[in-house]
């Protein structure tokens, strides 16, 4: 599923016919390497605003209409600034793509400081981890800033900082301006396999589009390119043309292949996928436009991405010192597991005040009767201690050992609970969506005495780092059974507790996976009598938000949320419960219908 050349010029296609001679109303960088800019449409293309994103991340490159929002930093970074000085307000003339390179320039004109009219290009490259958003001047040669900088330092290639000149490195051909007879001769002499051979000999073609230039001209893209034959290789070269007249033209089919039986995305395209669409356990969605398709395909895994990059440093938190208490728990059960002969140390000493009067001074061991069992008993002596001051040292190596056991467990209880209180909130990182999950992740790790004062100072009371993002109000997932019985997941610990003990009742139903970090989830009764299914789904959920994600079938607890109880002074998501019902389930939510969060009817 690769962003290539062709997805590019269909994405150029769709933005030359909604945004060309719109108006830039606004500018807001809303990651360090991500751009959303707002549109005005000229009232020729349809009117109205819309917002077009574009992300130079290393991982997840993209362009696209986004039809959502997102919040910016109430401090504008310093590109942004630039941008807003120069484009604001700016009309967009022209958008293209050169050749079939991954790469789209938008010319804006604009009025500079003197009130002159003239143009400037902002392009993006979306070339994986190479990729970057650039702004040149009017001859479209001179840098004058990018979203990331890099200095020779970096790429020895290419430098990219204000002032150098911009050039796009040349190392493939352009697979627009190719002839059959060009495509014949540069794959005929190539000993690799078929398919690297084309999309390693031109620029912008995917993998997967090589394997469908080969699949319709009846070949195998795996076997060598050499042993193509000149049939077989005019027929490659015939698709070839054909398909660049396609995209010449503008003749865009924005698919998305998934598995029939499980829903499974395999693959997207901006052109029909021949390969799959004669699959039968492939079914084939044709979307309205490409950014709808980007849009669906790709906007959770970017959420899900940048929230990775957030959390980084919290993962890192409570991964270490997740490993140190686990090293403390193991210590602490050696520490235990060692006063477990401290019984036989008093045995030695009672059997030594019994019958101490018949040792003789001197011996290193006696053998007495243990009058208990009947049983011989071996003593190791101090040969310069009496039997009596022997057993007086039993005495006290009892008693000491005693105190350290009776220390030891109560520690290793709470050990245990902070074990299991790092697994918890491991397990919220895992799901975590948004900024607001991760601020109450964060401000539960500081309460928890986790993260220390140094870095509380650089956060607000509701754990936000000050001059950064306003971050939503993070609330749990809101789910509908097909019953229609409302379902709510707790993304993290705080949202657990509310959700157990402040917003469900005491008829709901409250599921959670056994003995296994995860999320608390309430099935919402309304007072109605509740089907087998909706239980089912329930417990579904339980599962797939828990560590057992990828288990085949995960063990779920559930009970009234009556019989749930919080110790006094417990942990955040911590709970008790004596008695509750037991299911194995798989944990598949795919039939299952997410509410988004501005519709949830929960009050949190």
């Amino acid at each position: 599923m690769a962003f290539d050349g062709i997805t590019v010029a269909a994405i150029t296609g769709e933005l030359q016919n909604t945004l060309t001679d719109g108006r830039i109303n606004r500018i807001a960088q809303t990651e360090g390497d991500e751009l959303l800019l707002t549109i005005a449409r000229a009232p020729e293309r349809g009117g109205g605003q819309v917002r077009l994103l574009l992300s130079a991340d290393a991982t997840l490159p993209l362009l696209y209409l986004y039809e959502g929002n997102k919040q910016a930093p109430m401090t504008a970074p310093n590109f942004c600034m630039l941008l807003r000085k120069h484009l604001q307000n700016g009309r967009i003339r022209e958008i293209v793509q050169p050749g079939l390179e991954r790469i789209v320039r938008f010319r804006i004109e604009h009025l500079n400081e003197m009130g002159d009219l003239t143009t400037k290009t902002l392009l993006i490259e979306l070339m994986g981890k190479y990729s970057n958003i650039i702004f040149l001047d009017a001859d479209e040669q001179t840098i004058i800033d990018a979203i990331k900088r890099v200095p020779s330092s970096v790429s020895s290639v290419r430098e990219v900082l204000p002032g150098r000149t911009y050039f796009i490195p040349q190392t493939r051909e352009n697979p627009l301006e190719a002839t059959a007879d060009s495509v014949c001769r540069m794959l005929g002499s190539v000993a690799g396999p078929l398919a690297k051979a084309i999309y390693g000999s031109f620029a912008g073609i995917s993998p997967v589009v090589a394997q469908e230039l080969c699949f319709r001209a009846g070949l195998d893209g795996d076997e060598p390119a050499i042993s193509a034959g000149e049939d077989g290789l005019g027929r490659l070269a015939a698709e070839f043309v054909s398909l660049m007249q396609s995209v010449r033209e503008g003749a865009f089919t924005p698919t998305l292949y998934r598995e029939t039986d499980t829903g499974i995305v395999r693959e997207y395209a901006a052109i029909p996928l021949t390969m799959y669409e004669k699959d039968a356990a492939i079914t084939a969605d044709h979307m309205e436009s490409i950014s709808a398709l980007l849009s669906g395909y790709y906007a959770r895994k970017n959420s899900q991405t940048r929230i990775r990059q957030k959390s980084a440093d919290l993962r890192s938190l409570v991964r270490t010192a997740l490993e140190r208490t686990v090293r403390k728990l193991e210590q602490q059960r050696k520490q235990l597991a060692d006063t477990q002969k401290r019984d036989r140390y008093r045995l030695y000493g009672d059997l030594l005040t019994t019958y101490g009067y018949d040792i003789p001074m001197g011996v290193k061991e006696a053998v007495l009767n243990d009058y208990t069992t009947g049983q011989e008993v071996r003593i190791p002596l101090d040969e310069t201690l009496s039997a009596a001051q022997n057993g007086t040292r039993y005495y006290e190596r009892y008693a000491r050992q005693k105190r350290t056991a009776e220390a030891v467990e109560e520690q290793l209880t709470q050990t245990e609970e902070a074990v299991s209180h790092l697994e918890s909130v491991a397990a919220a990182l895992d799901i975590a969506q948004t900024e607001g999950d991760l601020a109450q992740i964060r401000q539960e790790l500081m309460e928890s005495g986790y993260i220390r004062n140094r870095v509380q100072q650089q956060t607000g009371r509701n754990g936000r780092k000050k001059g950064g993002s306003r971050e939503p109000a993070s609330k749990p997932l809101h789910y509908i059974s097909s019953d229609g019985f409302d379902i709510y997941v707790g993304k993290n610990n705080t949202q657990n507790d509310q959700l157990t003990f402040r917003e469900a009742n005491g008829g709901d139903w409250w599921f959670h996976a056994k003995k296994i970090p995860g999320s608390h989830v309430v099935l919402m009764t309304g007072g109605r009598e509740v089907p087998d299914r909706a239980f089912e789904e329930a417990a579904a959920l339980a599962g797939y938000y828990s560590k057992g994600r990828e288990q085949d079938k995960v063990e779920i607890d559930y009970l009234r949320r009556r019989d749930v109880k919080k110790p006094a002074g417990a942990k955040p998501g911590f709970v008790v419960y004596y008695t509750n019902f037991s299911m194995a389930i798989a944990p598949d939510i795919s039939s299952l219908r997410e509410v988004s969060a501005t519709s949830s009817a929960c009050s949190l």
